[in-house]
C-alpha cells in the first residue's frame, strides 16, 4: 500500500549549505556583474527560459568554457528542430574535461568484482590520452571518423573516448553485456574505422568470454573497420592465436607526446548514442561537442554543485548514457569513480561499502537499486558515509516508500535528487535543487534552461494534472541529426510528429504550481530496464527470428507505484505449444542477442497481436490497458482490425486490477 505522504518535506538544507550551494555563488554573480535579483530557485528558473540567450552565455561566462574561439552569437536561430548554437565558437570536449587539471591528485577511481583498488591520477589520464590520441591519429583517425567502444566501465573506456574526442573523432559505445545482434545493427549504421573491445568481462561472480563476439563484429562491420584495438581486461594469454588483425592495448600507450587538441566547430559531432523505437533500427542520435560541454558546466558546476573536492559516483554500463554524464563530472574538476560488475554481488551492500572505502560525497544510482535495497532490508548507515552529501536517483520514477528509505537507512541529512532526463538529449529535464527542500515523492524542480511543460492532447499546458512531458524551447544538447537520417524524416517523427515545433519526450509527468514534478513512466511503447531504454523493435527481431513464433508483443509495465514488469506475448505457429522450454529458448534468445536486463518476465500465449485498421500493433492503448486506464480511454475497438484479440487483454487487466488496487490516476 502507498503512504500518501507526498508533497511532505522530508529534508531541508542548512543556511551554511544554501550559502556554500554553486547555485547561490551564480545567483550572486549575476546580481553583481548583470543587475539580475532574483526570489528564489523558480524565479531563476523562469529567467532562464524566458531569456534563453542571456542565460546560456552567463553559463558560458561563469563556468569559463575553453575555446580556441568565442561564439558569434548564442542562438541564432530558435526552431525545433535545427536551433542553432554558439555559431562561431571553436572548443574542444576533452580540453574542457582537463580545464580543472589537478596533477597527482586522483581523477579515476577504479574497482570492480577482479579489482580491488586501482587509481588513475589527472598526470597518467592525461599522459595516457595523449598516447591513445596520437597513436589513433597514426592508425588514419581523423575528424568526423567514427570510433566505436565495445568496452566496460572501466578507466581504459574513459582514456580511449577521451583521445577519440581530442581528435575531433566520432565516439560511440555498446556494453559488453549487449548481444553481438544488437552491437551490430547500431555500429553498422555508422560505419566505423577503429573499434575498442575487450576480451571479455565479469559479472555476477562470472567471467564471460567475448572474443568470438569481438570477432564476428569485426567481419560484419566489414571493409570500414580498419582497426580493432583489445584491451586484454580478462588477463587472457595469446588473444592473438583468438582474434586476427588486432592491436593490444598498451601498444597504444608508447608513444609519450604532448596532448593537443583540434579546434572545432561548437556543433561538430561528438558521440552517437542508441534510442529504439516499435520499427527500425535503434536511432543513431548524433550530440556536439559543444552542446554537451555547455550542459555539463550548467549541470554539474552549477545546478549540482559538484567542485574539485568532490568524489562522485555513478552506477552505470557504457551502454547507458549516464556513463557519458559521469565522465563529464570531470569537467568541475571533481574525481570520478567507476565501478564494474554487479550492484548485488556478492551481496547488495557491495556499492555502499564502495562509498564507505572510496570516500564518496554523491553516490549515484538508478531507482530500482534504491527500492530493491529497500525490498531486501538493506542497511547502509551501517557503513561510515560521512562524506556523503547527496544520493541522485534516476532511471525510473523513485517511490514515496522509497524516499523514506534513504532517510531512515542511508543517511539522516543527505540531499536526496531524483531526477529525469534521456538519452535523446544526453541530459536531464527535471532534477534535484540544493536550495529547496526535498518533498516525499517529487522531483524538486525543472532543470535550469529547460521549458519543460506538461500538455494534454490539444497541446494546452497543465498545472496539477498529468500530461505529456515536452519540452517547448530548445536546448543545447538536443541532436544535431540522426545518423544517416535523410531530410531529418526520423528525428522529426520521434518527437515533433504530435505537438509540431515542440519536443514531446514520451514520459507522463505532473508538474505542480511551485515547479515539482512528478514522473509516472513512459507514455509510449518503449522499454525502460533501470534507466537502459530499448525499443520494441529490437525484441520483435530477435523473437520473431524463432522457428516457433508468428508475432509478438512486448509491453513495459514500469510505471511509478507498481512493480515493474515487462511482458511479452507470442502468437505460436500452428502446431506449437508456449511449453517451459520454448519460454527457455525465447529468453536466451534475448539475452544472447539483445542483453539479459530485457528478457521477459512474463510470457503469455494469445490467439492474434491486437492491431489497427493498418496492419501496426497496438502497443501503447494495451499498455494504457494493463495499467489501468478504462476501456474506453484505452481502446477504440472500431480503430481495430481485430477486436476479437481484445477479451485476452481485458481478462488479464481485470487480474492485475485486482492484485493492485491503486490505478495510477
Amino acid at each position: 500500500m502507498r503512504l500518501n505522504r507526498q508533497g511532505e518535506v522530508i529534508w531541508e538544507p542548512s543556511q551554511a549549505f544554501i550559502q556554500n550551494a554553486n547555485i547561490t555563488k551564480y545567483m550572486n554573480w549575476l546580481k553583481e556583474t548583470k543587475g539580475l535579483s532574483f526570489r528564489g530557485y523558480n524565479d531563476l528558473w523562469k529567467w532562464s527560459v524566458d531569456e534563453l540567450e542571456d542565460f546560456w552565455e552567463s553559463v558560458w561566462d561563469f563556468c569559463g568554457v575553453k575555446a580556441q574561439r568565442k561564439f558569434d552569437r548564442v542562438l541564432a536561430d530558435e526552431r525545433m528542430p535545427g536551433a542553432k548554437w554558439f555559431e562561431g565558437a571553436r572548443l574542444n570536449y576533452t580540453e574542457n574535461m582537463f580545464s580543472k587539471y589537478q596533477g597527482d591528485k586522483t581523477a579515476i577511481f577504479f574497482r570492480s568484482e577482479k579489482v580491488e583498488k586501482r587509481e588513475v591520477s589527472w598526470r597518467e589520464l592525461k599522459e595516457s590520452v595523449a598516447s591513445v590520441a596520437h597513436s589513433l591519429r597514426d592508425l588514419g583517425v581523423r575528424p568526423g571518423d567514427r570510433v566505436a567502444s565495445f568496452m566496460p566501465n572501466i578507466p581504459e573506456t574513459v582514456i580511449a573516448f577521451l583521445a577519440s574526442a581530442s581528435i575531433g573523432a566520432i565516439w560511440s559505445s555498446c556494453s559488453p553485456d549487449f548481444g553481438a545482434k544488437s552491437v551490430v545493427d547500431r555500429f553498422q549504421q555508422i560505419e566505423p574505422v577503429v573499434m575498442f573491445a575487450v576480451d571479455g568481462y565479469h559479472y555476477n561472480g562470472k567471467t564471460f568470454d567475448k572474443t568470438s563476439v569481438v570477432s564476428q563484429l569485426q567481419k560484419e562491420l566489414g571493409d570500414s573497420l580498419k582497426q580493432t584495438i583489445l584491451v586484454p581486461y580478462m588477463e587472457k594469454e595469446s588473444l592473438d592465436e583468438k582474434l586476427d588483425n588486432i592491436i593490444l592495448w598498451g601498444k597504444l600507450l608508447e608513444p609519450k607526446v604532448e596532448l593537443t587538441y583540434e579546434s572545432l566547430p561548437f556543433d561538430h559531432p561528438l558521440w552517437i548514442v542508441y534510442s529504439s523505437g516499435t520499427t527500425g533500427m535503434p536511432k543513431p542520435i548524433v550530440h556536439s561537442h559543444g552542446g554537451l560541454v555547455i550542459d555539463q558546466l550548467k549541470s554539474m558546476v552549477i545546478q549540482k554543485g559538484l567542485t574539485t573536492e568532490n568524489i562522485t559516483f555513478q552506477f552505470t554500463t557504457t551502454g547507458w548514457m549516464m556513463w557519458n554524464n559521469l565522465v563529464g563530472n570531470l569537467i568541475a574538476g571533481s574525481s570520478i569513480v567507476l565501478y564494474d560488475g554487479s550492484p548485488s554481488y556478492p551481496s547488495m551492500n557491495v556499492l555502499w561499502k564502495l562509498a564507505e572505502d572510496i570516500g564518496i560525497t554523491d553516490f549515484g544510482t538508478s531507482a530500482p537499486f534504491l527500492i530493491n535495497s529497500m525490498k531486501q532490508r538493506v542497511k547502509p548507515n551501517e557503513y561510515d558515509l560521512s562524506s556523503l552529501i547527496s544520493v541522485n536517483s534516476t532511471g525510473a520514477p523513485l517511490t514515496e516508500e522509497a524516499f523514506l528509505w534513504v532517510y531512515e537507512n542511508v543517511k539522516k541529512d543527505v540531499w536526496l535528487a531524483s531526477s529525469s532526463g534521456g538519452t535523446d538529449v544526453c541530459s536531464g529535464f527535471v532534477g534535484g535543487v540544493p536550495i529547496l527542500p526535498v518533498r516525499i515523492g517529487e522531483i524538486q524542480g525543472r532543470c535550469l534552461g529547460v521549458n519543460a511543460q506538461a500538455f494534454d492532447e490539444n497541446g494546452i499546458s497543465l498545472i496539477n494534472e498529468v500530461g505529456e512531458l515536452v519540452i517547448t524551447k530548445p536546448m543545447p544538447t538536443m541532436p544535431l541529426y540522426f545518423w544517416n537520417d535523410k531530410d531529418n524524416k526520423r528525428y522529426i517523427s520521434s518527437y515533433f510528429d504530435t505537438y509540431p515545433g515542440v519536443w514531446k519526450h514520451g514520459d507522463w509527468i505532473k508538474i505542480d504550481e511551485k515547479g515539482s514534478s512528478i514522473i509516472y513512466g513512459r507514455s509510449d511503447s518503449t522499454i525502460n530496464r533501470s534507466g537502459v531504454r530499448m525499443g520494441t523493435s529490437d525484441i520483435y527481431r530477435m523473437v520473431e527470428d524463432l522457428d516457433e513464433i508468428l508475432e509478438s508483443l512486448v509491453i513495459d509495465l514500469e510505471v511509478l507505484g507498481r512493480n515493474a514488469s515487462l511482458l511479452l506475448f507470442v502468437v505460436l505457429k500452428e502446431g506449437n505449444c508456449l511449453t517451459d522450454d520454448l519460454r527457455i529458448k525465447i529468453k536466451e534468445q534475448i539475452k544472447v542477442n539483445i542483453s539479459p536486463r530485457f528478457m521477459p518476465d512474463e510470457i503469455y500465449e494469445v490467439p492474434q497481436i491486437p492491431k489497427t485498421l493498418n496492419g501496426k500493433k497496438m502497443e501503447v492503448p494495451i499498455r494504457k490497458l494493463l495499467l489501468g486506464f478504462e476501456m474506453e480511454k484505452a481502446i477504440n475497438p472500431d480503430s481495430m482490425n481485430n477486436p476479437e484479440s481484445l477479451p485476452f487483454f481485458i481478462e488479464l487487466a481485470n487480474h492485475f486490477s485486482e492484485l493492485n488496487k491503486e490505478k495510477l490516476f
